[in-house]
């Protein structure tokens, strides 16, 4: 998994100042690099459109957004991505239901694992 990360671009999608560090200083302490963070839907957008990415990190509520235009970019792209919230499953609509849902608080290797599955 380290090997993967190293050759990676991911994109992170948090609107939490303190978890979209913790999650950058594990991905580039794991050898990826970071594209973001993006706290809203337009930021993170804006990168997609300047920023190749091999894969990324979601959370779903930004603050008062959902991030699902994020999500549909991603998809439309081919983009693996992941979803980090403490959202519960059923919260989620079913058009995302074979998207991992890592929760919060942060369990990276986890999270990493589910970006390579």
């Amino acid at each position: 998994m380290t090997r993967e990360l190293r050759r990676s671009r991911v994109l992170v999608v948090e609107d939490e100042y303190i978890l979209a560090c913790e999650l950058q200083q594990h991905l580039e302490g794991a050898g990826a690099e970071v594209v973001g963070p993006a706290a809203t839907v337009d930021a993170a957008l804006s990168l997609l459109a300047v920023h190749a990415v091999d894969r990324a990190i979601v959370d779903i509520r930004l603050g008062r957004d959902m991030a699902y235009p994020v999500a549909d970019e991603l998809r439309a792209r081919g983009i693996p991505f992941v979803f980090f919230t403490g959202y519960e499953p059923e919260a989620i609509p079913s058009a995302y239901a074979d998207v991992f849902r890592g929760d919060k608080p942060l369990n990276f290797n986890e999270l990493t694992r589910a970006l390579f599955a």
